[in-house]
Parts: structure tokens; sequence; C-alpha cells
């Protein structure tokens, strides 16, 4: 049975609830880390989510992944997953990383 309107709104309030605390932890711990955001339908929910981190430029990016702060960012992502109550995600499937740079370039900022 799909999820109601109601059912598929509280989750997603959860998510942007705990997902923000996991950018915010990272916004204090990762240079060049801005923001984050997720895209999902609830139609094929867990399998559809994706969480992708945004850096500034991609040279931070670059320097971020270099030094294994995608493991940390991974693990923020678990956490807020977790805390929302989501089971079933495959991490490494799951999660991106972007650059603001690169959105400009690639699709004009979107």
């Amino acid at each position: 049975m799909p999820p109601t309107k109601r059912d598929t709104a509280r989750l997603e309030r959860r998510l942007v609830a705990t997902l923000t605390e996991a950018c915010e932890t990272a916004k204090a711990e990762i240079p060049g880390f801005e923001w984050l955001t997720h895209t999902v339908d609830y139609a094929v929910f867990p399998q559809s989510l994706r969480v992708i981190w945004v850096f500034d430029t991609r040279a931070n990016k670059e320097l971020a992944l270099a030094n294994s702060a995608d493991q940390r960012m991974r693990e923020l992502t678990a956490a807020a997953l977790h805390d929302a109550e989501v089971a079933s995600v495959n991490i490494e499937r799951c999660v991106r990383f972007d650059s603001e740079e690169a959105c400009n370039t690639q699709h004009g900022g979107d």
C-alpha cells in the first residue's frame, strides 16, 4: 500500500529536520561545504532517496574528498536517516557530492 499524503508529509518533515542538523554539523567541520539538499520519489522510497552535499567550489569539493571528508558526510547522512526512522538505505548509492561552481557552469545554477 502506498504511503498516504499525511505519512509522506511527516516523513518529509523528519528528513528535513535531521538533514538540517547534519548540514549544520558539516558546515562547522568541513571547509568549503555550504549546504545540502535531497530528492525523493515517495512512490519508490527509500530507494529513490538522494542526498546531495554541495561545496562552494570544485577545488574545495575535491580537497574534501581527498581528505576523506566524504566518509564523514556519509556518516552524518546515515545518522540523519536513522534519526528520521528511515531504514534500508544504501548510503554509498544515496549520497552525492557537487559544487555551486559546477552547478552554475553546467546547469545555470539549477
